[in-house]
């Protein structure tokens, strides 16, 4: 998926409204750092869905701090880029300091988080550029600066750093709740689910009450972690003898068991929380629904649907979204767009991502004058296009291998349609090139995108490094190779392996030894300096 998933329960605490222009989808986007996946068939996830436009309740969430629009001002936008720029250009960092020096760009909170949230796939960057911050005069580090680095951090296991960190907030006075969020989510990623879980019982030692919305929080982050099992054994040791569990514990559940494509646990949670006096609301039919339409049973799920509107409870866009992308995707493309045409008669806002559900549904048929269509429309109503409409696009192409066409179509991204590439954008379009044996243009796209400001993840790594390989341009799969380390990023065993192979085949044993030793001394750190 492109973005990271909203917690279920997120859905509870908040209201949707009518998305502005200001607020550009591609800026919001082209941020993130997930690259795109399995998602693509189901671009009506639900974390798309409520990402659009939300308002968060004050106070209906534990310390969930809400994101301020100085993030979307311009002017932000264009000093973290540049700032961006520098750093991922630079990667002997005994120069990054002066060269951050010289930019003479004031340091302002929201600038700092910017910049932070983009170097997100990038550990040591941003510790580094987090270290040079609060050397500047007069800025001051606060919860939100030291939570984007804590993710950094945690994204490449750096957990005695972390820790040391959320001390150092304690003692400056601005840890909070989020902190332990972000930090057992990584736990979790990282399939450490002990340490997880020692996370959450950490809380209350560092001095904050762990509530249900807490609990429900970590469930949810379990969940999405694809620790699903791991998250309904703590559901039931905790619920006997610690908390009263609500129905948005449930739907986490739901919605868990929903990802791994187990309907049986699914109905068997359903059962319980009605059993329990808990009526199934919108959030619940909602993954029901969903559930039903990722195992294409398209018929119980608008049976479903039904079921909600006898019982008069309105489906929500998310609801609409499956049901649109779900029958489009089985060729059932008439039902799909009976749907959105309901969607629209019921006055719902319109929203990016059911118009992308429509495109995909096109696309689903190779209908793509008709996907253009829904495009042109989602500009005259001001909902986009964004990177994920092109996304889905390009995907379909591909897939169709029309690749000159979806070349096209990524030229036209920026030009015609004033939409920024993601990573997930620029990685379908490396990958394109990178199966096609045309690796030259792969590595020019890279360029491209590194000269945007938009770092590579991990699997766009290993996808341009793997294709070297297979070309035998060794003296480029190392130089990436190294530019990986250089950001902090572990590389995948096997494509590491396929690299030394290659270069032992080669005759150059003294550059694997070297790249080895580069690797060791990521694992233990000693490529970050002795401060932390």
């Amino acid at each position: 998926m492109l973005l990271e998933p909203l917690p279920v329960f997120v859905y509870y605490s908040f209201h949707i409204v009518l998305p502005t222009k200001k607020m550009a989808f591609s800026q919001v986007l082209k941020r993130s750092s997930t690259t795109l996946n399995s998602s693509i068939h189901s671009s009506s996830s639900s974390s798309i869905s409520a990402l659009i436009s939300v308002h968060l309740h004050p106070g209906t969430f534990c310390n969930k701090p809400t994101e301020t629009l100085d993030e979307f001002n311009p002017q932000i936008i264009k000093e973290a880029e540049k700032l961006c720029k520098t750093i991922s250009n630079t990667p002997d960092r005994s120069k990054l300091e002066s060269l951050l020096n010289s930019t003479q760009i004031e340091l302002t909170p929201p600038l700092v988080l910017q910049v932070l949230k983009k170097l997100t796939n990038a550990g040591v960057f941003a510790l580094s550029f987090f270290k040079w911050a609060e050397k500047q005069p007069g800025f001051k580090h606060n919860s939100a600066s030291y939570n984007a680095v804590i993710e950094a951090l945690g994204k490449i296991k750096q957990f005695k750093i972390v820790w040391t960190l959320v001390n150092e907030m304690k003692t400056k006075g601005v840890l909070d709740k989020t902190t332990f969020a972000l930090i057992w989510r990584r736990y979790a990623r990282a399939k450490k689910v002990k340490e997880a879980v020692d996370a959450f019982e950490r809380m209350e030692k560092f001095g904050f009450k762990c509530e249900l919305c807490d609990f429900n929080r970590f469930l949810d982050t379990l969940c999405k972690s694809r620790q699903v099992e791991n998250a309904h054994q703590v559901f039931d040791k905790m619920t006997k003898r610690r908390f009263k569990p609500d129905i948005k514990s449930y739907t986490i559940l739901l919605e868990g068991w929903s990802q791994e494509m187990n309907l049986l646990k699914l109905d068997e949670v359903y059962r319980e929380m009605k059993g329990n006096g808990f009526e199934p609301d919108v959030v619940a039919y909602g993954i029901v629904i969903n559930a039903l339409c990722k195992a294409k049973k398209y018929d119980q799920a608008v049976e479903k649907f039904d079921e909600m509107k006898r019982k008069n409870i309105e489906p929500s866009a998310h609801i609409y979204c499956s049901l649109i992308n779900g029958l489009g995707s089985e060729n059932r493309l008439s039902e799909s767009l009976q749907f959105f045409e309901l969607y629209k008669s019921c006055g719902h806002a319109i929203e990016a991502p059911t118009y992308n559900a429509v495109v995909g549904s096109y696309c689903w048929s190779m209908r793509m004058d008709d996907a253009f269509k829904v495009v042109d429309e989602m500009k005259q109503c001001g909902v986009g296009p964004n990177s994920r409409t092109f996304d889905i696009i390009l995907h379909h192409l591909v897939k169709a291998r029309r690749t000159e066409e979806a070349y096209s179509v990524f030229k036209r991204m920026k030009s015609d349609f004033k939409c920024d590439p993601s990573v997930s954008t620029y990685e379908i379009i490396i990958r394109m090139f990178c199966n096609e044996g045309k690796v030259d243009i792969a590595m020019s796209v890279w360029e491209e995108m590194k000269g945007e400001g938009v770092l590579p993840g991990m699997h766009v790594f290993a996808t341009l490094i793997n294709a070297l390989c297979r070309e035998r341009k060794l003296q480029d799969g190392c130089k990436y190779f190294e530019e990986m380390l250089d950001m902090g990023i572990r590389p995948p065993t096997h494509m590491f392996n396929k690299l030394k192979q290659a270069l032992v085949n080669e005759g150059k044993e003294d550059v694997v030894m070297m790249l080895t030793r580069r690797l060791e001394k990521l694992k233990t750190l000693l490529v970050i300096d002795n401060h932390y």
